[in-house]
């Protein structure tokens, strides 16, 4: 890849600085020319840590897109920018990267594809957890028809208590809810890219507001305000897809339950299982017995060993680029990260009006 993409980070808050900054910064192909947020202190600290030596730091994003020289996009702001700013750097001419969720509705996750389809932009959502080397390795083994037709899964996500306090994660008006668009996002996504099934028929789910109305409750980043616990402390859904198959959702941030397990799947087919519970296992039988296999993604503890040095968010970033560079499709497709969305709006649709949510 001789090309240099040059790149623009549209909010510098956590996310960016935990996960885009250190594997963009690794990166040869990309140098980040632009950095903006709202809080123009923070966009100047990026820029001065992260920037190529011309690097500037931007309040509004509109000033960003304006610069015909950009390549790519990042998104990393609350759910309720990212279609509004994805849409305008498509039709700026910019390749997007969202950080997940896709958008804060289905509606405007809709408009974000249909502008990737006019503009002929790529775009993409940061769904990390699919480059993990568990995900990967099961993606192949659901790929080659090992576990069958898999017509049962569950997407976990459930905390006992770790509730985000900073930002925004708390507001529903600029998240669109809590733990389900957040980490249960992350579980739904994984889930069906392992069964290539993006059919949903029907929804029935249910969010709660329970352990959020607690005062000075037992959290691992401290207490939270009742009073600005707006979105849902849990929630789970039951999915039914066009094929038959069935998928269990669950979701929290703050849960009495010591069963946790976060961006994990469970996979059962009529071939084999398998899960993230324990390590990746695989469940089957063979010569009338039944067993289970627990796959070693290990390096062997080899010296100098560099096969997998390379990070879930390091082996995104990468990819991410070389689709670009390459013409190539990235392995999050804007139309299965849509379905994900219209998924989780479906459950809060359902848990408002106590009904079950169907699909045309």
């Amino acid at each position: 890849m001789a090309k240099t993409l040059k790149g623009a980070i549209i909010g510098c808050g956590g996310i960016a600085f935990e996960k885009y900054f250190p594997a963009l910064s690794k990166l040869k192909e990309l140098e980040l020319v632009a950095f903006c947020d709202i809080i123009i202190e923070k966009a100047e600290k990026a820029a001065a840590a992260y920037g190529s030596t011309d690097a500037k730091a931007f309040y509004d994003y509109k000033e960003v897109l304006a610069n015909v020289a950009i390549d790519v996009i990042y998104v990393c702001t609350p759910n309720d920018s990212h279609a509004e700013i994805s849409i305008a750097a498509m039709e700026s001419g910019k390749h997007v990267m969202c950080e997940k969720p896709m958008a804060k509705t289905a509606a405007e996750a809709q408009a974000m594809v249909d502008a990737a389809k006019r503009t002929g932009k790529k775009l993409s959502i940061g769904y990390q957890n699919n480059f993990r080397p568990d995900s990967r390795y099961l993606q192949q083994i659901c790929d080659n028809g090992e576990l069958g037709d898999i017509y049962f899964a569950k997407a976990h996500a459930i905390r006992r208590r770790a509730v985000p306090t900073w930002g925004v994660f708390l507001d529903q008006e600029k998240q669109g809810g809590g733990p389900l668009i957040d980490i249960g996002s992350h579980a739904l996504d994984l889930t069906l890219r392992m069964m290539n099934n993006y059919a949903p028929k029907c929804v029935l789910g249910k969010a709660y507001h329970e352990l959020s109305r607690k005062e000075n409750a037992a959290n691992l980043w401290g207490p939270w305000d009742p009073e600005k616990f707006t979105v849902e402390d849990s929630a789970f859904g039951l999915i039914t897809m066009q094929n038959g198959a069935t998928v269990i959702l669950e979701s929290s941030w703050a849960l009495n339950s010591l069963d946790t397990l976060e961006a994990k799947t469970t996979l059962c087919g009529t071939e084999g299982g398998a899960d993230m519970r324990d390590g990746l296992r695989i469940n089957s039988e063979k010569l009338g017995r039944m067993t289970t296999t627990i796959i070693d993604l290990s390096a062997g503890g080899v010296a100098f060993f560099e096969g997998q040095t390379e990070s879930p968010s390091d082996l995104e970033a990468r990819l991410w680029l070389e689709c670009i560079l390459h013409d190539t499709e990235p392995l999050v497709k804007p139309e299965q990260a849509l379905v994900v969305t219209q998924i989780l709006e479906a459950i809060y649709e359902s848990s408002r009006t106590g009904k079950a949510i169907y699909f045309e």
